[in-house]
């Protein structure tokens, strides 16, 4: 068993983007993780689909937004983090 880092990759209207180092377990397709006020949810890459937890409607249509537009630059993050390599940081929505 290994110890997960999970760093910020985007912060955008008080939301907080993360992913795990080495995060493959639990789910095992590329994602993130989204956390806004105490409220989790985790978003797949691939096409923005909740696979666990819950944002307020307004702030998940931020996030899933946000995947489509940054979704190459999510992808190359994940083959990072997963490599155990800090992923870079992505801006937000509001930059």
């Amino acid at each position: 068993m290994f110890t997960f880092e999970m760093p910020t990759i985007s912060m955008f209207y008080g939301i907080l983007i993360r992913m795990f180092f080495k995060d493959i377990v639990k789910h095992s397709a590329p994602h993130v993780h989204a956390e806004y006020q105490g409220a989790l949810a985790v978003y797949a890459i691939d096409d923005g689909r909740v696979l666990a937890g819950a944002l307020p409607p307004n702030k998940h249509k931020l996030v899933a937004a946000w995947i489509e537009i940054h979704k190459e630059d999510l992808a190359a993050d994940w083959v990072l983090a997963v490599e155990g390599r800090k992923p870079f940081a992505i801006r937000g929505l509001d930059q």
